[in-house]
């Protein structure tokens, strides 16, 4: 099995909405995501991920789908995986007509994952009842799998049809993410794949016997006890003694939202740069060590990820750790395959 390479895009900028003037615009850096997507397609990465939260005063991307498309329409061959959609927070037939639309524009290469998310002021911001989350991720899952039929079906007591039908039957790829029992329910009950943020073996396990009850074959894509977000440089130290309170800001972004029974691997719950680099969520490596991180993986589950513009960091020491990723490192993972 070959080495996953994946691109994180989430487009954090501190000072996004203080109304502060700043050197590259937010702007330039949505126009470095798109030119560094290209550059990753030419270069054999393997994926590109996007996410979703809303209201954040850094600007943490909240328009997943939007920015998807974009990446699309600059790639050939690399997937891009929305992970996650906040799909309670979407109108059904809504959605069901857009990822229609990507995945016939991209030929199946949109991965979506579905979750509920965990911030009670995502929902009001937008007036969706956070205590129906779990109802409303049952309706508009369903409602997918309906629409994308192409055939009429009953929806909130009415007959529609969503047209056009997708490119990849029998339907777009579409994963249900999250950590907890009742999303594995959920992704059992519907015959789909589970996504989960963190290592959670006795999850897993529970998913597949809830899929052998309903006598469906089980899919869960189970990352490894640890898959570090990765910056390259030829000089670790000076990167962390220049960027590490851009990592720094991210990490306890994050970590401000979350609560005791949410799982993931990028929590992290260092408070200075000093504490992030000896926690190890993020990690900066030179091309080398990077081979060594991901020879010293499990054969079949080795993956890389990639945070190249991480915290509001500078675009160009992104473009110069994408580069390493392109030239050092991408051309030399067939020696650890073999």
């Amino acid at each position: 099995m070959t080495v996953t390479t994946t691109i994180r895009f989430n487009l954090v900028q501190p000072d996004a909405c203080s109304g502060a003037t700043s050197k590259p615009s937010l702007g330039d850096r949505y126009r470095a995501a798109l030119e560094m997507a290209a550059y990753a397609d030419e270069h054999g990465v393997t994926s590109l991920i996007v996410e979703e939260h809303h209201g954040s005063a850094d600007g943490w991307l909240p328009a997943p789908l939007a920015l998807a498309g974009a990446l699309l329409g600059r790639t050939s061959n690399t997937l891009v995986t929305a992970c996650a959609i906040l799909a309670p927070l979407y109108d059904p037939l809504r959605l069901a007509e857009d990822l229609a639309v990507l995945d016939l524009a991209s030929g199946g290469r949109l991965i979506t994952v579905a979750g509920i998310g965990y911030r009670r002021e995502e929902y009001e911001a937008l007036g969706v009842d956070f205590a129906r989350r779990g109802a409303l991720q049952d309706e508009a899952l369903e409602t997918l799998l309906a629409a994308w039929t192409g055939e009429p079906f009953t929806y909130r007591g009415r007959t529609v049809r969503v047209t056009p039908r997708p490119h990849t039957r029998p339907h777009p790829p579409l994963f249900v993410g999250g950590s907890s029992r009742p999303a594995a329910r959920r992704a059992a009950r519907l015959g789909l794949p589970l996504f989960l943020p963190a290592h959670l073996p006795e999850l897993a396990r529970y998913y597949e016997e809830r899929c052998a009850d309903a006598g469906i074959a089980p899919l869960c894509l189970l990352p490894p006890p640890e898959l570090p977000a990765v910056h390259l440089t030829d000089d670790p130290d000076r990167a962390w003694a220049e960027l590490g309170g851009h990592f720094l800001h991210e990490a306890r972004r994050y970590a401000s939202w979350q609560t005791s029974n949410v799982h993931s691997l990028m929590t992290a719950r260092a408070t200075t740069v000093e504490d992030l680099r000896a926690e190890g969520v993020y990690r900066f490596l030179t091309p080398e060590q990077c081979l060594t991180l991901v020879a010293g993986q499990p054969a079949g589950a080795r993956q890389l990820l990639l945070h190249p513009l991480c915290g509001g960091m500078p675009v160009e020491e992104g473009r110069r750790s994408l580069r390493l990723l392109a030239e050092k490192v991408i051309p030399r993972l067939a020696e650890i395959e073999e």
